[in-house]
């Protein structure tokens, strides 16, 4: 007994010297501001990193793996340490929850830290400070095509981003805050691609790139506000020295910029001379009301459009409706659209298409029907009345006074295509015969089927366990896996130099950790090369995995694009299929 409780002393003993921290940055901090948090364990071995949740906070970067060995006078230590770059959403007093971590078939937890988010703090004006100098060089503006419409008036707002590529580069980009648009209908103009433009601002050459469009068509009158965008920009300024391969070292830095608040002034419509029918319509207008045919067989029936095409708020105008003469019947119309958008607003074509089938032979007349609409251009009013319909109905039915006179004169409530024949004759069959469940065949599968299910899970049971066992292959496998997600994850990234490069690595070493039954601290470029030799791998394999491993370590540091990115993904999912065929 008494040896049992010292094995069991020792080993609680032995595990109360693992250290596992978080420690931040700072523990106060603006809105505008980064946070640096550190999760770092003294002992080499562990593995299953779960971060926090990371509440009220949004993690820009992350999470970075470091390890450091160090020996004085024969005493050796170890540190590994996960780091995040998380950016606050909120105000307030806030608790970064702990990190667990798996040593030795136990399960470890950091402490918690607790941090104050105040309002955003201004940039220190100080010309020799990088985040400044970024600052001063980049520039988020909102240009307004109208900042004083009429309500119903479409315009357009582009938000372009300025760079002085002289002084600093922008290594990427992220949209932190949209605006509401409270107060106005909208319609965002998709920007598939960044292209790079010559521009000037406030009198200096500049480049820029038009981030995001959106048409405007504001629904009131008055002051409204165009809320500001805001983006997070990473960006680097030159440090004025170069690396080993001649290219020019940049310090890089994270800021915010904003377009700020835009305010439109919107005119009231003018109620002088303003039409009766007038509904909202505002732009530029033509009118039509058409019918598909207007001389009609027995039972035949024939389509009158409704239709109105220019340029203006096409989304949002009523279309008028039209009075139906006794006689014929009117069934609720088909709306369509076919509108386009762009910077200069909405234009093509919006309509109702009716169907009409008359009830009693004659002629009927649709009288004309009038469209108004104010013209923000011309600043006046404008009304368009159609030429009435005659509909002739030569066949059918006479119209007595008696039908006139109860003959309902509304809309039909349903569609033309509820028309239907009724059927004269019955196509009926014989009810199936219903038979009991007790002593059918699915009531002996399901008598029977947990007597086979022993057998079965005795045969799982086996091979789970035999899996088990193996614990080569089960490494092996967890590397595969954890090499195919972070390569997805990867692939996800592309665009986010930082994150795309650590997924990446990390895809690459937990493969090798698998393949070559090696520790995340003993990969090195020397200590892959030897072992890969000893599995009889090619060395053009061993040469193009070291070169993938340290573009990951050199792009951190340099400019990158999309492209760059994308062949590197390549590069790297190439050379672990080679890899493949001879460590399998």
């Amino acid at each position: 007994m008494k040896y049992i409780f010292l094995l069991f002393f020792t080993v609680q003993f032995g595990f109360a010297q693992v250290t596992f921290k978080a420690a931040v940055s700072k523990t106060t901090l603006g809105m505008n501001e980064r946070l640096r948090v550190d999760f770092t364990i003294d002992k080499q071995g562990a593995d299953d990193f779960t971060p926090p949740g990371f509440e009220n906070f949004t993690v820009l970067a992350g999470p970075s793996q470091a390890t450091s060995f160090s020996s004085i006078n024969g005493k050796t230590s170890f540190k590994q340490t996960y780091t995040y770059i998380i950016q606050p959403v909120s105000k307030g007093s806030f608790l970064i929850g702990s990190a667990s971590i798996t040593y030795d078939g136990e399960i470890i937890k950091s402490n918690a830290v607790r941090v104050q988010v105040t309002d955003a703090v201004n940039i220190p004006k100080d010309s020799n400070d990088p985040r400044y100098l970024a600052s001063q060089n980049v520039h988020l503006v909102a240009e307004v095509s109208n900042a004083n419409p009429y309500v119903g008036e479409s315009f357009s707002v582009i938000y372009k981003l300025y760079v002085n590529t002289g002084k600093v580069n922008v290594q990427n980009t992220r949209e932190t805050a949209s605006p509401a648009f409270d107060g106005f209908w909208k319609q965002n103009i998709e920007v598939n691609d960044w292209q790079a433009q010559d521009g000037t601002f406030q009198g200096e050459p500049y480049r820029f790139v038009v981030v995001k469009k959106v048409v405007l068509i504001p629904n009131r009158a008055g002051k409204l506000q165009v809320d500001p965008l805001e983006m997070e920009i990473v960006a680097g300024t030159p440090m004025g020295r170069r690396d080993f391969f001649g290219n020019m070292m940049f310090d890089e830095t994270n800021f915010t910029v904003t377009t700020g608040n835009r305010t439109i002034e919107v005119k009231a419509l003018p109620e002088e001379n303003k039409p009766v029918d007038f509904k909202g319509a505002v732009g530029s207008f033509k009118f039509n009301v058409t019918a598909g045919k207007t001389n009609l067989k027995a039972n035949e029936s024939t389509n009158i459009k409704v239709e109105v095409t220019g340029n203006g708020n096409l989304k949002l105008i009523e279309l008028p409706k039209f009075i139906s003469p006794a006689g014929l019947e009117i069934f609720e119309p088909e709306h369509q659209e076919k509108i386009n958008v762009s910077l200069s607003g909405l234009q093509g074509t919006v309509y109702d298409q009716y169907a009409i089938v008359p009830q009693f032979k004659g002629k009927f007349k649709i009288p004309e029907v009038s469209f108004s609409y104010f013209d923000p251009k011309a600043e006046q009013y404008f009304t368009i009345v159609s030429d009435p319909l005659i509909i002739d109905a030569p066949e059918g039915k006479e119209l007595t006074e008696d039908d006139n006179q109860s003959i309902a004169k509304q809309s039909v409530l349903s569609k033309e295509a509820d028309i239907r024949f009724i059927k004269t004759k019955a196509d009926l069959k014989p009810a199936e015969e219903k038979t009991d469940f007790y002593g059918s065949v699915l009531f002996y599968i399901l008598l029977l089927a947990p007597l086979l299910a022993i057998p079965v899970g005795i045969f799982l049971g086996n091979k789970k366990e035999k899996r088990d066992l193996d614990v080569v292959g089960n490494k092996r496998r967890m590397a595969d896996r954890l090499a195919r997600k972070y390569l997805s994850e990867a692939r996800k990234k592309l665009g986010n130099k930082e994150s795309f490069y650590e997924a990446l690595e990390r895809a690459l070493h937990n493969y090798l950790k698998g393949k070559l039954q090696v520790e995340t601290a003993d990969i090195s470029k020397d200590k892959v090369a030897e072992l890969l030799q000893n599995k009889k791998v090619e060395q053009t394999v061993i040469d193009e995995l070291i070169t993938v491993l340290d573009d990951c370590n050199y792009a951190r540091y340099t400019p990158t694009t999309h492209v760059m990115m994308e062949k590197e993904y390549e590069k790297a999912k190439g050379v672990l299929s080679k890899l493949d065929r001879f460590l399998s």
